[in-house]
């Protein structure tokens, strides 16, 4: 009894502890996936669902629905009548067949190495913008005025990207980012990811180096590692620029991030870029617009009018993940080539969306939305500046700024792999480690944050959670 009591209230306290903004059934859903993979033993009994649905103030239907979500993906079974239990060895026997089955090296280096975490909602998870606020309704609107009977040709293939998606796009760079270039220069993509493996399988092969920072962006490293790219790093120190000894000169690309450097949560120095460029003499030059930002700042290596940079830029982080559309700017010239790549691997489709998406920048609903959220970002950045600074271990915390990230520079002595795991488990918070996105040679320890899920009286009861959390953490090393 004392067992399932204690269960209970581990429940309740990581229920208690996701954003209130969340539904009743994502907050639950998250709760137990988190309890299943950090705590929890094969086998382990849930508490009785009447017991649940009276703690936590749930309706029956929406613990049932959450069960049964569970269910079919294997984390839980149920015997109705009898209880519900933690099913951990369809998950075990998955990962047996990956171990010795037929998978490719690149597959094993990808999965043994740092990817996408499988949380991807609660407080101070990095990379997810504010997806609570977003004028769904506005969309919904957009998306209806777009889908009448005329418009048949949009269920077809695409051909290179949806052309006043291209205008709105080249207005958006203009008032944005002071970028000006042709239509012709703008491929549209499914996100970053698919830019950055368009690039990588249009301009190198095979066992080409490409060089990019460190700490350096995980999704990016592994889109060039599934390419079969050889990967360098070079040490980036915000105030100092590339430090110890560089890569090799000559490397077929060289990635940066845009004009805020993720993952360090800070303005990107355009000097620092150049004078690598130089030294390297790379023959294409990515930079990744990843953190937008406010659009006051322009620290970008790029240049419209130079022969071998692109720009990729993507909407995910702007509006909402499940978007999955992006551009690049390239070359002029070079779009008809990587078009003809993407329509013979993956084809090329989303005009629907891509229509609506053209509709609701030309309307100006997307300037309007990237101000209110970089005015929202800041606040909340400044507020868990606040909060944080100060805090033992802590010897650094990035400037607040308007993007959805931030983080924590703490002190090398700490372990960051066990904080962001003492973090999850005791106080149901999510942070990605720094030192799993430095390179060998980069000893730097700290957190990744993000506030996009997290605001107002959240932000405030968390941020004194985590606050707390750093401090017994360094108090128990000591």
């Amino acid at each position: 009894m004392d067992d399932r009591r204690q269960t209970l209230e581990r429940i309740e306290r990581g229920y208690q502890a996701q954003p209130d903004h969340l539904t009743k059934r994502c907050r639950l859903e998250q709760t137990l996936l988190t309890l299943i993979a950090q705590q929890w033993q094969d086998g382990q009994r849930l508490p009785g669902h009447r017991a649940l649905c009276v703690t936590l103030g749930v309706a029956r239907n929406t613990l049932a629905g959450v069960i049964e979500s569970l269910t079919r993906q294997g984390h839980l079974i149920t015997d109705h009548g009898r209880g519900t239990w933690v099913c951990k060895r369809l998950l075990s026997r998955q990962r047996e067949i990956a171990d010795i089955g037929p998978i490719s090296r690149r597959a094993v280096g990808l999965l043994a190495d740092v990817g996408a975490s499988p949380l991807q909602s609660g407080a101070f998870v990095p990379g997810v913008p504010d997806i609570v606020h977003f004028p769904i309704a506005r969309w919904r609107q957009l998306y209806s005025r777009i889908t009448v009977p005329h418009n048949t040709l949009l269920l077809s293939y695409a051909s290179g990207g949806y052309g006043p998606l291209k205008r709105a796009i080249a207005g958006y760079l203009a008032r944005w980012r002071g970028i000006d270039c042709s239509l012709d220069q703008i491929v549209i993509t499914e996100g970053a990811h698919h830019g950055l493996q368009l690039c990588a399988l249009t301009l190198a092969d095979t066992g080409d180096r490409v060089v990019m920072d460190s700490p350096f962006y995980w999704g990016a490293r592994n889109v060039f590692h599934a390419g079969g790219l050889e990967i360098e790093h070079a040490i980036w120190e915000p105030q100092a620029g590339y430090a110890g000894t560089l890569p090799r000169t000559h490397p077929r690309l060289l990635y940066f991030t845009g004009a805020h450097h993720y993952p360090l949560g800070v303005r990107s120095v355009s000097a620092h870029k150049q004078s690598l460029v130089r030294e390297l003499e790379p023959d294409w030059i990515l930079e990744d617009d990843y953190e937008f930002g406010d659009g006051c700042h322009r620290e970008l290596a790029f240049d419209p009018d130079a022969g071998n940079r692109i720009l990729i830029g993507s909407f995910s982080k702007l509006m909402f993940p499940g978007l999955r559309l992006g551009y690049l700017v390239v070359p002029r010239g070079l779009s008809d080539a990587i078009n003809r790549v993407r329509t013979g691997v993956f084809r090329e489709g989303r005009l629907l969306d891509q229509a609506v998406l053209a509709a609701f920048i030309d309307d100006g609903d997307l300037d309007e939305w990237c101000r209110r959220m970089a005015n929202a970002y800041l606040q909340r950045q400044q507020r868990l500046h606040d909060l944080l600074i100060g805090t033992p271990g802590v010897i650094a915390i990035s400037p607040p700024a308007g993007n959805i990230s931030l983080s924590l520079a703490l002190s090398p002595t700490l372990d960051d792999e066990r904080l962001s795991q003492v973090l999850l488990n005791r106080y149901q918070l999510i942070a990605r480690p720094l030192s799993r996105v430095c390179s060998k040679g980069d000893h730097r320890r700290g957190l990744i944050l993000g506030v996009g899920m997290v605001e107002s009286e959240t932000l405030e009861r968390q941020g004194r959670r985590l606050a707390e959390g750093i401090g017994q953490f360094v108090e128990q090393q000591r």
